[in-house]
């Protein structure tokens, strides 16, 4: 058991410090490049992890409240639901405003043809190409 253990722990410290460099943005690498620390931590199977984590990473709060996904957690407030947010409605209302001018324009060419089809069905002169066609 003792064996198994002195063999699962380097090795789970070695996997933990290789996620960890990798999650860590670059600025906040210290000394080294990223790529630097990831070939560190993977050639120097005990000593590697264990210099990453002492030294190797800003181990203080970043500023902004930054992830390792560069994710904002501050940014998170300024987000409102679509209902609250006054560019989404004034984007919903312009759209409106557009499909409203559109179907306008539709019912307009849709009279305009009704009564250019009635003439022709009326048989009143001037109605159309087919008319002259005649």
């Amino acid at each position: 058991m003792l064996r198994a253990l002195m063999f699962i722990l380097p090795l789970a410290l070695t996997i933990y410090a290789f996620i960890d460099c990798l999650n860590t943005p670059e600025d906040e690498a210290k000394h080294l490049p990223k790529v630097a620390w990831v070939f560190i931590i993977l050639l120097f199977w005990v000593v590697g992890p264990i210099v990453w984590l002492a030294a190797g990473k800003d181990r203080r709060p970043p500023q902004g409240g930054r992830t390792p996904s560069e994710w904002h957690r501050n940014q998170r407030s300024t987000w409102v639901a679509p209902d609250d947010n006054p560019d989404f409605l004034k984007s919903i209302k312009d759209e409106n405003k557009k499909d409203e001018s559109l179907l306008k324009d539709w019912e307009a060419d849709l009279r305009r043809r009704e009564e250019e089809l009635k003439r022709r069905e009326g048989g009143e002169p001037g109605g159309g190409p087919e008319d002259s066609a005649k």
